[in-house]
């Protein structure tokens, strides 16, 4: 059944063109942009060598990296007697002692704080316990695989680089020279199995340099039929038992190939790391085991980092094994070529040993090709061929990178990292206020199935987000925002005060009715919808002239944090709560259910944010604005819908206030990836569709996007994932259109692009 909210076809899109012309090609080193295959479950990130040979090559700030093994179930915590100062048997701190009382206007209310700001005066570190819970639990980081040549393999030995990332099957090929021999590496994950297939070949002798020029344009061909497909991933992987865990042993085997057509692979397992971006410690080598067992077709290493235990069980076959060093496997070998299967599973003690992947490579990538068939062919797309603008091409390789990226990272079983499954910013946790950035895409492009996968992880701590608003005297449930699967909070002086994290499921779920409209929808995700709807209902504040959103509170626009105990009534939040409240109501009116009249008293008498100097401040009290960060008061119209609170003459001379010039320019080094896609949805529902473009591919702060399709904020935040995720989200109005858009195709494209889109999901 076609939903009636989708939106028309505005012409055919050739897939195979679009997807070959924008495949990354990669001719040398490039820091800031490896390539990564993946499922929404488990990444791998790879260098030129299509494998993590040149870690160093490829740092973060210095001091992590960016070539990470991640999923979605791998998670540490460091002991927290083991640490340096702490006595042992100390208890691990509570969230319950991080506790801090604010006054609000139903009295004091108890936030999870930081002892000291982490903003303004007076000034300080947080405390031991803090950052040990705010470090912990952790992304772990499940190994580091490279290459292995006689004589090993350096930077500066790789040259001739010919790397090919083909978004069409989603398999990696890189070909190099290496001391005058040439070598090719296939690299693919499989869609519906945390596994990994690689191969590595030896050519019999040097080969020519390949040509660095970008691969032809095919000519265009008709697209393939879009087919219905289950989402990959939907059972969680399978629980193992680790192999024997005794400390570092002597080699499998104690002959070493090492003769002069050898190759391998060298796998080399972390401990958990509590730093910033970097998921891999390599300085506590007796912290943590790794052993190995072998088997008929293989081996299977086990390991065990405190609480954590996992497997990575080897399909291979005609290889040597040895150990080079603790924590250190190398595989060899004879013949010039080598085929892999790694499996990476959670153990737990009690469980069958964890047995060999029946999977071949050959297996793996046919699976990988046909899933990202699949992926291609049943969701939207867009192109700008033939479009007289420049800026075009450049567009459309944004997004079509974008979708390959949010795929692999954004489409799991829990909530995504903002740097998704490359690296840990915030040790891997994941930000709820993100969520909606990283992942309304999904449903608008026609791929609804890979947001469910994430919209149902709420559903699984919705009893500790119920205790949270109960402490605070709240009904429903109140969503943290920074993180992990347990859904405890993170001691902030930012984080536990935000509040536009709480329309989000609303947003979702609304999203997803709008891909199926069914009563199955509806009964599926109501529970998280009435949730969030009670907190936000008894969380506003009657005021005499409407409902108000109550201090203390952090706004999307961060820069208020030092202001926390006094700011109030934010212009986006307060659009987004009588929107998300209105379909809450909406909903229970669908399912024949009563709706709490309080619902309907907050969704019509929220407060109307009032203009100051003929535009919109971004909090409703002093210092008003500050122009900084998010210009979040832009979201009231664009990323919210039309709501009656917004004026649209306002929006659009706050719209031109922002962008303007002189001593009063916003600060745009300050500002964060998806502030350019929230700036185009505003013009676009203005009615501007030449500036919604011009937001898009602004040449300013942190909009850029990387060859690989990552967009780059700075040296600490190589990847950004909310950027690409907005990218999306915004195109997907502009194409796809919006409730009471225009009649026109692509209403939010100047009339001067030549858009074809299909397959695109209205927005409210």
């Amino acid at each position: 059944m076609t939903s009636p909210y989708a939106a028309p076809a505005t012409g055919r899109v050739d897939r195979d063109a679009l997807l070959d012309r924008h495949s990354p090609r990669v001719t040398a080193i490039d820091p800031r942009s490896p390539l990564q295959v993946g499922n929404g479950e488990l990444a791998f990130t790879a260098d030129v060598t299509g494998l993590q040979t040149l870690p160093e090559s490829y740092p973060v700030a210095g001091t992590g990296t960016l070539l990470g093994t991640m999923a979605q179930w791998s998670w540490h915590s460091v002991p927290f007697d083991t640490l340096p100062g702490v006595p042992p048997g100390t208890p691990e701190p509570t969230i319950e002692s991080t506790l801090r009382e604010y006054d609000s206007p139903r009295g004091p209310v108890p936030y999870v704080d930081l002892s000291t700001e982490q903003w303004g005066e007076p000034g300080g570190e947080p405390s031991l316990a803090e950052e040990w819970l705010r470090s912990n639990p952790h992304r772990l980081d499940l190994g580091r695989i490279g290459l292995w040549l006689p004589g090993g393999v350096t930077a500066d030995d790789v040259t001739d680089v010919d790397q090919r990332l083909d978004l069409a099957t989603g398999v990696l090929t890189s070909a190099f020279t290496v001391r005058d021999q040439r070598f090719r590496v296939t690299t693919a994950v499989h869609p519906e199995r945390d596994e990994l297939a690689i191969r590595v070949e030896r050519a019999p002798t040097a080969v020519e340099p390949v040509e660095t020029t970008p691969p032809p344009v095919v000519e265009p061909t008709e697209p393939t039929p879009p087919r219905a497909v289950e989402p990959a991933h939907t059972t969680p992987p399978p629980v193992v038992e680790p192999v024997e865990t005794t400390p570092h042993r002597d080699p499998v085997s104690t002959t070493p190939t090492t003769g002069p057509a050898a190759v391998g692979l060298e796998l080399a397992f972390p401990y958990g790391s509590q730093a910033w971006g970097d998921a891999q410690d390599w300085n506590h080598p007796e912290a943590h085991t790794t052993t190995v067992t072998a088997l008929d077709g293989g081996f299977v290493v086990g390991r065990v980092l405190d609480g954590t235990r996992y497997t990575a069980a080897i399909t291979v076959t005609g290889v040597t094994l040895t150990e080079p060093a603790p924590h250190h496997i190398r595989l060899v070998a004879e013949g010039g070529s080598l085929q892999a299967v790694i499996a990476f599973a959670p153990a737990v003690a009690g469980s069958p040993q964890a047995a060999l992947p029946e999977d071949t490579f050959p297996d793996v990538v046919r699976a990988c090709a046909d899933g990202w068939g699949q992926f291609w062919a049943d969701g939207a797309a867009i192109s700008f061929d033939g479009t007289a603008d420049p800026r075009a091409a450049e567009l459309e390789r944004r997004i079509v990178l974008s979708q390959y990226v949010t795929a692999i990272n954004c489409a799991g079983s829990t909530p995504p990292a903002e740097t998704g499954l490359m690296l840990n910013s915030w040790r891997g946790r994941f930000h709820l206020e993100m969520t909606w950035w990283h992942t309304a895409a999904f449903p608008l492009w026609g791929r609804p199935a890979l947001l469910e996968r994430t919209l149902a992880w709420y559903a699984t701590i919705l009893e500790p987000a119920r205790a949270t608003a109960a402490r605070q005297g709240f009904a429903g449930a109140r969503w943290p925002k920074q993180t992990d699967p347990s859904g405890a909070e993170t001691p902030s002086s930012i984080g536990t005060f935000l509040v536009w994290q709480q329309p989000h499921p609303i947003y979702l779920a609304e999203l997803l009715y709008r891909a199926s409209p069914t009563p199955r929808t509806l009964r599926r995700w109501a529970p998280i919808v009435r949730a969030s709807a009670e907190f936000m209902a008894s969380f506003a504040w009657p005021d005499g002239d409407g409902f108000h959103l109550p201090a203390p509170l952090v706004p999307a626009q961060e820069s208020y944090a030092r202001e926390r105990a006094t700011t109030r009534d934010p212009t986006f939040e307060l659009a987004y709560w009588a929107w998300g409240l209105r379909v809450a109501v909406q909903w229970c009116e669908r399912l024949g259910e009563e709706v709490p009249p309080l619902w309907r008293e907050v969704a019509a008498g929220m407060w109307r944010p009032q203009p100051r100097d003929g535009v919109y401040p971004a909090v409703g009290v002093e210092p008003w604005t500050i122009r900084t960060d998010h210009p979040s008061m832009l979201a009231a119209l664009g990323v919210v819908p039309e709501t009656g609170l917004i004026d649209h003459d306002v929006m659009a001379a706050t719209l031109d206030d922002v962008v303007a010039t002189g001593e009063q320019a916003w600060d745009w080094d300050s500002t964060w990836g998806w502030d350019y896609p929230m700036g185009a949805m505003t013009a676009a529902r203005l009615g501007r569709p030449e500036a919604a473009v011009d937001w898009l591919l602004a040449d300013r702060g942190k909009n850029e996007h990387l060859p690989n399709g990552h967009n780059f904020q700075t040296p600490e935040l190589p990847v950004y994932l909310p950027g690409n995720g907005g990218l999306l989200t915004a195109v997907a109005l502009m194409a796809g259109g919006w409730d009471g858009a225009p009649h026109r195709p692509a209403p939010g494209f100047p009339s001067t692009w030549r858009v074809q889109a299909e397959g695109f999901t209205r927005l409210p």
